[in-house]
């Protein structure tokens, strides 16, 4: 019992320093407690204080490096745009460009500037000018088409002043929240491409971030239990689905000709994501790859299986051909990509059953095919394959690439007397061929189409024969007298007529011009060891493979690669009424 109280006493006495009842008898303790608070107190907030001055301190270095590598892009930058604008006047190039060349180069150029001026007198910001009514039109929703498709003809053609004003246009006024049906491969070839071309020519990242904006609009497009695209999708809402008269499949060339951008794209910003979902496509084309390489212009985007439908390398055919060769170049010829050329090599050899030529004159032309039977018909816009088959012909061997350059020559004579046949030396939308007749022309109308000069500029720069400029320096006088007007540049509701319509196609700026200017420039100016050009004419650095990570960051801080600092399909067009 004593044990139990000594303990209850000696508990008491714990419990009496925790009672106020006993520091206020004795305030010398009280006086000690309060001077121990405070000391505790202090030493608590000066460590809180170290703290936030330390996250305070970090947070500004890390300000203070952002900036630093803000200011050192633009560096980079300025060095980028300064190498650029030296690249037309260093002594190599001058020595290289023909006098004759510079004076044609000159032309094209002032071309530019007059259809340019005019768009922006008239139409600044919408889609396309319609010049005889000195009026835009948004033929794509008001995406700023022509500005967007101009920018890397602007850079260049070293139009520097053009090129910063259409520049502040993207980064404050362009806007893709649009209620509007776009088409996936109009915009993809257009806008993602021409913001991806502008990006790797200047290095302004103001491109690069809206390039990812309008391709993550497209995204759901390519969610379809095949992997195939819808071709049409709101901008805003999403709601992917096909054009109706389509009967629901997917366009051939709609659905893959996407690429070479989203490609680009992932190599830029570090994600994924674009680029698996245009793989995926040519993985399930690769499933059902016919023997001759020939595909028909509708696909099921559920199964994954062509439909019984024309085979042509002309309109919703042609560019998905031109993609599996480009992405083998742009992917640098490698092993992972090897595929897209063995599908593209199939392919040809299913091209040259489609050959055939006229009588009397033995005009070398692709037939359409439709089931068993051949269509002896040629669109404008298969005059691509020329140059296609010129640039494709390096990946064979001496003998097949003879062959197939031999062929490219042979087309290209075609498509040139497209144009040379009518009255206005300008080529109508298509030729029909029959015995002991040649070429007769089929649509009529003319809308400024790039495919010819295309073909001649990469003719002219494998085989050095300067004929092919000639030709396309006979062609521009073509456009010139026919097609230039004070208010721009129009099509022709008839190439026999010369009586013109009222639209400046967002593609006469992007394509024609910039490889007519191409033309009549150095080979090395733009080098194909360098760029591809995707279907829209929009150069695209090849990244080598081992820098595909190195250089900037992106957004979500994944790696972009470093812009270069030195330069060493087909499109569906409008009918203006």
């Amino acid at each position: 019992m004593a044990r139990v109280r000594a303990s209850s006493s000696s508990s008491s006495s714990r419990w009496r320093y925790l009672r106020p009842s006993y520091y206020l008898k004795r305030p010398k303790r009280l006086a000690l407690v309060f001077i121990s608070f405070v000391l505790l107190s202090l030493a608590f907030w000066d460590r809180v204080s170290l703290i936030r001055d330390h996250e305070a301190e970090v947070a500004k270095l890390s300000d203070e490096l952002n900036q630093l590598k803000d200011k050192l892009r633009n560096l980079e930058q300025l060095e980028i745009a300064d190498e650029v604008r030296s690249v037309s006047v260093e002594k190599s190039d001058i020595d290289a460009i023909d006098p004759i060349d510079k004076e044609r180069r000159e032309k094209v150029k002032e071309a530019m500037l007059h259809a340019w001026n005019s768009y922006e007198k008239y139409a600044w910001g919408q889609d396309e000018l319609q010049p005889q009514s000195k009026s835009g039109i948004n033929s794509f929703g008001g995406l700023g088409a022509t500005l967007v498709d101009s920018l890397d003809t602007l850079y260049i053609m070293g139009l520097h002043d053009q090129f910063q004003k259409a520049k502040e246009w993207v980064a404050n006024s362009l806007d893709f929240n649009k209620d509007y049906e776009a088409s996936v491969f109009e915009t993809t070839i257009r806008v993602v491409g021409g913001l991806l071309s502008a990006y790797d020519l200047s290095g302004d990242r103001v491109f690069l971030e809206k390039a990812k904006d309008i391709a993550d609009r497209l995204l759901p497009a390519w969610n379809t239990p095949s992997g195939i695209p819808f071709n049409r999708i709101n901008l805003a809402h999403g709601n992917p689905h096909n054009f109706g008269w389509t009967g629901g499949s997917s366009i051939l060339a709609d659905s893959g000709t996407e690429q070479l951008e989203f490609i680009a794209l992932s190599q830029r910003t570090g994600d994924p994501k674009y680029q698996q979902k245009v793989e995926n496509v040519i993985t399930q084309l690769q499933k059902t790859y016919p023997d001759d390489g020939l595909l028909p212009i509708y696909i099921n985007p559920h199964s994954g299986t062509p439909s019984h439908s024309t085979i042509t390398f002309g309109a919703m055919g042609d560019s998905f051909y031109e993609y599996l060769l480009k992405a083998w170049i742009q992917g640098n010829k490698s092993e992972s990509v090897k595929h897209y050329r063995e599908m593209w090599e199939k392919s040809m050899e299913g091209l040259l059953s489609l050959v055939r030529k006229t009588t009397p004159s033995s005009f070398t032309y692709l037939c359409e095919k439709n089931g068993a039977s051949l269509a002896h018909k040629m669109d404008e816009l298969a005059c691509f394959v020329p140059g296609m088959l010129a640039l494709g012909s390096f990946g064979y061997g001496p003998e097949k690439a003879e062959k197939f350059l031999e062929l490219s020559k042979e087309l290209a004579w075609t498509c040139y007397n497209f144009y040379q046949s009518t009255p206005t030396k300008l080529a109508g939308e298509n030729y029909f061929f029959s015995d002991g007749q040649d070429m007769n022309v089929g649509t009529s109308w003319n809308i400024l189409r790039p495919e010819t000069v295309e073909s001649l500029m990469y003719l002219w720069r494998f085989t050095g024969n300067k004929t092919y400029q000639d030709w396309g320096w006979n062609i521009f006088q073509a456009f010139e007298k026919n097609s230039r007007i004070d208010s721009g540049y129009v099509g022709l509701r008839d190439v026999n007529t010369g009586v013109k319509d009222d639209m400046m196609q967002s593609f006469f700026l992007a394509e024609t011009l910039k490889y007519l200017y191409l033309l009549f420039s150095p080979p090395s100016y733009i080098s194909f060891d360098e760029w591809v050009f995707n279907t829209e004419a929009h150069p695209l650095r090849i990244v080598p493979q081992n820098n595909q990570t190195d250089g900037m960051k992106g957004s979500d801080g994944k790696a972009v690669p470093r812009p270069p600092v030195r330069f060493s399909g087909r499109k569906e067009g409008r009918w203006a009424q």
